[in-house]
């Protein structure tokens, strides 16, 4: 098993940026045709609530977008150009995907939130078919139109009954999310939500079609991967193999690529051949610096961040705080092609602040005016697009950037 193309880390990192959308900066000012072509491009585009700083979906597409209104997503969302579904996890994905993602025509059974809708229905069924009757007859509804019956917490484990079974519904098909008010859910009858776009419920895929279309997806997604990473981003079940791609190779379908310092070969896809070409030349120039949501697609497979940036990553805010090492919700710091740094963030938008609790660059990261400099640039460019002008700076690792930042970030108040 050989490759005929060998290029350096840097240069797959190039590669894997460009199909991402992030190696240059926006040239061009953002539309909610770039939106969608984004989210595209992506193939998924996951879904968090956490609203530390803007909430995770809105946040990937600032990184590729630049400044642009979040209600353009909402509005993609409503006008049927996108929905919502459970794949690498809950995302927004492209409607003409939608045969890939139909669970009731193609359920994962290896995914959590399948086996667990599965559980729910075994043991509610007869609740479940009076809330679906109730949607039949009354319209659309959210979780916040029932009532609590029992005391709960907050969070996923504090849910209400109906909620509960909503999500049940949603997963396993029977519902779809019509829209969003305030970033929550509004569930309707499946058929109706696709009815009112005008599309019929996708024909079943056979099992086989789907695994195919799932890794030659991620890999358009990815730009260049090892067979290990692939199956991670649509969560579509066991790991593939080398062997399992090399009937593809042998179609054309796909590229081997060698990766010096890698130990097992890396793929791409033939869509991406002129991409491979200029990274392998070295035409393929990494220029963007921005922010990353933790649940950004470059980060989002810890162990691929891991290998391809020395990047190791883990999100924090579900880690006891006692045990942190960075911070609740940190965003990576993309630099030129590099991850060069993690940020501990707080948007005050009601004070118009934005809030860089604490600032971390990785070792081996050279300090110099040119890294103030993009760091700067892209701390006030995150902090305008949320409309917090002034900008705080408590603490940095190495202590003096904090106080380089300080200067250039204008407005900054202590």
């Amino acid at each position: 098993m050989t490759a005929d193309i060998v290029v350096t880390p840097q240069q797959a990192r190039n590669l894997h940026l460009a199909a991402q959308g992030l190696l240059r900066p926006p040239r061009v000012r953002a539309t909610s045709r770039r939106l969608l072509l984004a989210i595209e491009t992506m193939q998924l585009l996951q879904i968090d609530t956490i609203h530390v700083v803007a909430r995770s979906p809105y946040f990937v597409l600032f990184s590729r977008l630049g400044a642009y209104p979040p209600k353009w997503l909402d509005q993609a969302l409503e006008a049927g150009d996108i929905f919502e579904c459970w794949a690498h996890e809950a995302c927004f994905a492209p409607i003409a995907d939608l045969a890939l993602h139909w669970h009731a025509a193609n359920p994962r059974d290896n995914h959590w939130a399948y086996k667990g809708a599965q559980r729910m229905q075994r043991e509610h069924r007869a609740s479940m078919d009076s809330l679906l009757e109730h949607i039949r007859e009354a319209g659309p509804v959210k979780s916040s139109d029932f009532e609590r019956k029992q005391k709960g917490g907050a969070g996923w484990w504090g849910w209400k009954e109906e909620k509960r079974w909503l999500e049940a519904l949603f997963a396993i098909g029977e519902l779809m999310i019509l829209r969003r008010d305030n970033f929550q859910r509004v569930y309707d009858l499946s058929e109706r939500v696709l009815d009112n776009i005008g599309l019929p419920p996708p024909e079943p895929m056979p099992a086989a079609e789907l695994r195919r279309a799932q890794l030659l997806r991620s890999l358009r997604a990815l730009g260049i991967a090892e067979a290990r990473w692939i199956a991670d981003y649509f969560r579509g079940g066991r790991r593939f193999a080398d062997e399992e791609l090399e009937p593809h190779v042998t179609a054309g379908e796909l590229l081997r690529v060698a990766v010096k310092g890698w130990e097992r070969p890396a793929y791409v896809h033939r869509d991406h051949a002129a991409l491979l070409e200029s990274a392998a030349r070295g035409r393929l120039r990494a220029t963007h610096t921005t922010l990353l949501s933790p649940f950004d697609p470059v980060v989002w497979d810890r162990a691929r961040a891991r290998s391809m940036f020395g990047f190791d990553y883990t999100i924090e805010c579900y880690t006891p705080q006692p045990k942190r090492r960075y911070g609740y919700f940190v965003l990576p710091i993309l630099r030129r092609g590099r991850l060069v740094g993690r940020l501990d963030a707080k948007a005050h938008r009601d004070d118009g602040l934005f809030e860089v609790k604490a600032l971390f660059v990785e070792d081996g990261i050279k300090m110099d005016e040119s890294l103030v400099a993009d760091l700067a640039g892209a701390i006030r460019a995150c902090a305008d697009w949320h409309e917090t002008p002034r900008v705080v700076v408590r603490r940095s690792e190495p202590a003096g950037l904090a106080a380089a930042l300080r200067p250039r970030l204008r407005g900054w108040s202590a």
